[in-house]
């Protein structure tokens, strides 16, 4: 039953990132919309994880929104192409900018979630 929930929650998070990506779109030549969407992923899953971590988050939400809406939300394929396409185009600065930007907001997004729940 669980790859239902990971579905469901795939299918949504992967929607909700279509959408985000169409109304931010590309500042110059920094994608945005693929910064955005994996930084807001990474501050739902800080604080969905502390919340497993405290066993009040259901096995069932968990993977309906850990691994499916997170999932299909955030998106590391696409930040890597976008990265490439960003070098290939011999956009240094902005792929350098875009590398520790993603980077960076990733980690820090992860500890403002969890200590948004307290972990």
């Amino acid at each position: 039953m669980s790859f239902v929930y990971v579905f469901v929650g795939g299918g949504l998070g992967s929607i909700c990132r279509y959408g985000l990506a169409r109304l931010a779109p590309a500042a110059g030549y920094f994608p945005l919309g693929t910064w955005l969407a994996n930084a807001v992923s990474c501050v739902v899953l800080g604080a969905l994880v502390a919340l497993a971590a405290k066993e009040t988050l259901a096995e069932e939400y968990r993977w309906l929104l850990v691994t499916g809406f997170c999932g299909g939300f955030s998106t590391f394929s696409t930040f890597s192409n976008e990265l490439v396409q960003l070098l290939r185009q011999e956009q240094y600065i902005w792929a350098g900018g875009y590398l520790v930007a993603s980077l960076a907001v990733g980690l820090l997004g992860i500890i403002v979630g969890m200590r948004i729940i307290g972990g």
